[in-house]
């Protein structure tokens, strides 16, 4: 069974920085895209980044300058370096992966709050 397990959220100050990864475990041999969404309280879920097996990189406009993913595929684990934070960035940000058989894995979640 294939799990995604985040870590890295926390409060921070507006402009400041935070760290989040995502890292798989379970019987999977490679995953294609992987990625990060968010959801904010009241709010759809939305995605923030996504990243191919190849690395390239598609993000949200609210995002472009200041949030960077990035992945290991030797350890199945996508991260998201995240800049300049402000605090329409607060929400529960939520980690998922396609599998190369079809399947979709999501994390649990991890909370991020940006204090202004």
């Amino acid at each position: 069974q294939v799990q995604l397990v985040e870590s890295g959220g926390g409060l921070v100050q507006a402009g400041g920085f935070l760290r989040l990864s995502c890292a798989a475990s379970g019987s999977i041999f490679r995953f294609n895209a992987m990625g990060w969404y968010r959801q904010a309280p009241g709010e759809q879920r939305e995605l923030v980044a996504v990243i191919a097996s190849g690395g390239a990189a598609n993000y949200a406009d609210s995002v472009k300058g200041r949030f960077t993913i990035s992945r290991d595929n030797a350890k199945n684990t996508v991260y998201l370096q995240m800049n300049s934070l402000k605090p329409e960035d607060t929400a529960v940000y939520y980690c998922k992966a396609n599998s190369a058989d079809g399947r979709v894995y999501w994390g649990q979640g991890t909370q991020v709050t940006v204090s202004s």
